[in-house]
């Protein structure tokens, strides 16, 4: 059975984030991953986790300045000084947490700019060589230009390329269903046969990105194609419920940690 990840950037957000670690853990999750958690110190998350008694599955690297829409900044010629601090940052909260998987965001630039793609590839060097010292795995997600105008890796193919560039066998890929459906649809070959590359998968109903019971996808038979394939990893659930977080846990319940 899946082991489900909350996502305490888009879920629960009706208490304040740290206290979303406990609504998810009452909500009968194991575990939570968000996108950044570097408005709060280390400790204090570190802390929540504990309390909880929850896994820590995943968070993003520094993306930049967010607020000027930045998505990352792996693929941003000149810009490998903040690509380097952001590691480390990155690898401070990871210590803390005991998280051993870390999201390095590419960035708005476009594919076929020379200047952009040597950036990514110089920037997933320098990360792959850093995270794998401490044992951490680098996970690289193409994203959806609907979503997110304009983003460098927005092609699972491209993904897999770098990945297979690299040279380092902590470069993982990051399986966005949601996204892989929009990209490219044929979501069930394309786990069967990327699995192999996959570090974490997250989840989100399509065209809604809601909760994942309905619309484009059958997510019951995903994730029992994921057991079938003996997928052992986590399952985020990036999605934004429609409503109050809890009332919308019913596609939850049959995997749900009982006391």
């Amino acid at each position: 059975m899946p082991v489900f990840a909350a996502n305490l950037t888009m879920m629960f957000t009706e208490w304040d984030f740290l206290d979303r670690f406990d609504a998810a853990a009452e909500a009968g999750f194991t575990a939570v991953e968000y996108l950044f958690p570097y408005d709060h110190p280390a400790e204090a998350v570190a802390a929540r986790l504990e309390r909880s008694g929850l896994t820590q599955a995943l968070f993003n690297m520094p993306p930049g300045n967010w607020a000027a829409g930045e998505r990352g900044v792996a693929a941003l010629p000149d810009r490998f000084a903040d690509v380097r601090a952001g590691v480390e940052r990155a690898l401070d909260y990871a210590a803390a947490t005991g998280c051993r998987r870390l999201h390095m965001m590419a960035g708005i630039a476009d594919p076929s700019d020379g200047a952009a793609a040597a950036s990514y590839r110089r920037a997933v060097d320098h990360a792959a060589g850093r995270l794998g010292e401490a044992g951490v795995d680098l996970l690289l997600e193409p994203i959806n230009t609907r979503d997110m105008p304009g983003y460098f890796l927005n092609c699972f193919a491209a993904a897999e390329a770098v990945i297979a560039a690299a040279g380092h066998a902590n470069v993982r890929l990051q399986f966005d269903i949601y996204h892989r459906q929009i990209l490219h649809g044929d979501v069930t070959r394309a786990l069967r046969r990327l699995l192999p590359l996959t570090g974490h998968v997250q989840i989100a109903s399509v065209p809604s990105r809601h909760e994942p019971d309905g619309e484009e996808l059958n997510h019951p038979f995903l994730f029992a194609e994921l057991d079938r394939l003996g997928y052992g990893g986590f399952v985020g659930c990036e999605y934004r419920p429609r409503g109050a977080t809890r009332d919308g846990l019913g596609w939850f319940a049959p995997y749900a940690a009982r006391p």
